[in-house]
């Protein structure tokens, strides 16, 4: 089902672009501010003019928790409205959650089955009993956190292991490819890695990997690909703030339809040279 639903969009598209929608209210125009539901307002807005340049929507949870029941509601209407009129297009719960197994169970019932995402990020910081629950469910799937950008990526994933396992970031990968449903596991690995996705993709050949960073934190796409993307197309590359906050105006739907337009026209560039 995943290789289906997402290289038919890659195919269709000639795109691997996933776009996040990190959305603070403090960023979004004005003129939408009265709407009922302004944050959904924004989103929808968002996804009908990007839809035909992105095979991906990862709305990151924190921005809608950030406003409690009304926060909740928003992302309640914006899978639901991405499930009804894009069912194409794959969706991503930027949760990054990861508990005992108990709770584990409860946070994929959540975003999985209530909130019916495609998959969801999860930290596997707690080992195989806190990600294992995520991996039960029918044509659902996991993105789990391999190797991010952010400074602090240095305390722990970059520490090499005494039992030869090379970088803890590279154990946690072998580990988890002898977990239950192995299969259903992807991978995030920030954007400025580009040395490290190499190795990351040579780990495991056959997952796909969620490179986030791309446009305002300073990934380069084209460094990206020379070590990720491989004959199956099996990357997906998420910019959040350069596409949904290219313009602070009325016309934010067209700016960030021309932005996602301009990644998606290198993107395919890339994709007819393979």
């Amino acid at each position: 089902m995943l290789n289906n639903k997402i290289n038919s969009q890659i195919n269709k598209k000639k795109s691997f672009l996933c776009i996040g929608l990190d959305i603070d209210i403090k960023r979004i125009p004005k003129s939408l501010i009265n709407n009922d539901d302004p944050i959904f307002e924004f989103a929808k807005q968002i996804i009908d003019s990007t839809n035909q340049y992105a095979i991906a929507y990862k709305p990151n949870i924190a921005f809608f928790e950030a406003h409690g029941v009304e926060g909740y509601k928003s992302l309640v209407k914006i899978s639901k409205y991405l499930k009804d009129n894009y069912p194409d297009i794959f969706t991503i719960a930027d949760a990054k959650r990861g508990d005992i197994g108990n709770t584990s169970k409860m946070y994929a019932s959540a975003f999985l089955k209530d909130l019916d995402f495609d998959s969801i990020t999860v930290s596997p910081y707690m080992g195989s009993d806190s990600v294992e629950p995520f991996l039960t469910f029918d044509n659902k799937f996991v993105f789990l956190l391999a190797l991010t950008s952010n400074k602090g990526s240095e305390d722990f994933q970059e520490t090499v292991v005494d039992d030869n396992s090379g970088k803890l970031y590279e154990k946690v990968i072998n580990i988890s490819k002898t977990w239950t449903n192995n299969d259903k596991i992807m991978y995030v690995v920030g954007a400025k890695n580009t040395e490290q996705i190499g190795k990351i993709r040579k780990l495991v050949p056959n997952s796909y990997l969620l490179i986030p960073g791309v446009g305002a934190q300073g990934g380069n796409l084209k460094e990206i690909c020379e070590y990720g993307l491989d004959k199956d197309y099996k990357l997906i590359v998420n910019s959040s703030r350069s596409i949904i906050y290219a313009s602070p105006n009325d016309d934010f739907a067209k700016k960030a339809a021309e932005e996602a337009k301009k990644i998606q026209s290198e993107m395919e560039l890339i994709i007819n040279k393979l």
